[in-house]
């Protein structure tokens, strides 16, 4: 006698959202999917944790993942939920619940803060270098700040 092993799990990527989307429509974040589907319409699935039914919903046929609200990554980074894939006509479950996280990817839409200033002075040729002190909300490349002295007159 051979016993075959019946291979089965979740079938997902990474989740990601941008923050401060202002459609109309809810934005598609992913799928959430397991190989046990067979396209026959008998899986439910569902989502439990921040924001699921909220600012996540999902279409319990596909497993398709949607954001209904604007999101801020500098308010709130990542959301840890948790699927579920259950046997629609018996509502057993089908796969051990999983956790995943829904990372808000960041775009440039704060301005640095400046901690003391603002700065306005003068500075002579040849005088020791200045601190200036700021901070950055944004991330990763919009976390760029290019300071450069002003002068009103060339010489």
């Amino acid at each position: 006698m051979s016993l075959e092993r019946v291979k089965r799990g979740w079938v997902w990527n990474q989740f990601f959202v941008v923050e401060e989307y202002t459609g109309t429509e809810p934005l598609y974040v992913g799928k959430i999917h397991t190989d046990s589907d067979e396209g026959e319409g008998t899986i439910k699935y569902t989502i439990s944790g921040e924001g699921a039914g909220t600012i996540f919903i999902i279409d319990e046929l596909t497993g398709d993942i949607h954001a209904t609200e604007r999101l801020d990554r500098e308010e709130k980074a990542f959301y840890t939920l948790r699927a579920q894939a259950r046997d629609r006509p018996s509502d057993d479950p089908l796969e051990p619940e999983s956790e995943f996280v829904i990372k808000v990817q960041d775009i440039n839409d704060s301005e640095p803060k400046f901690l003391e200033g603002p700065y306005i002075g003068s500075v002579a040729e040849l005088s020791p270098i200045v601190q200036v002190l700021s901070e950055l909300l944004d991330r990763g490349v919009n976390a760029f700040l290019s300071p450069y002295l002003v002068s009103p007159t060339l010489q």
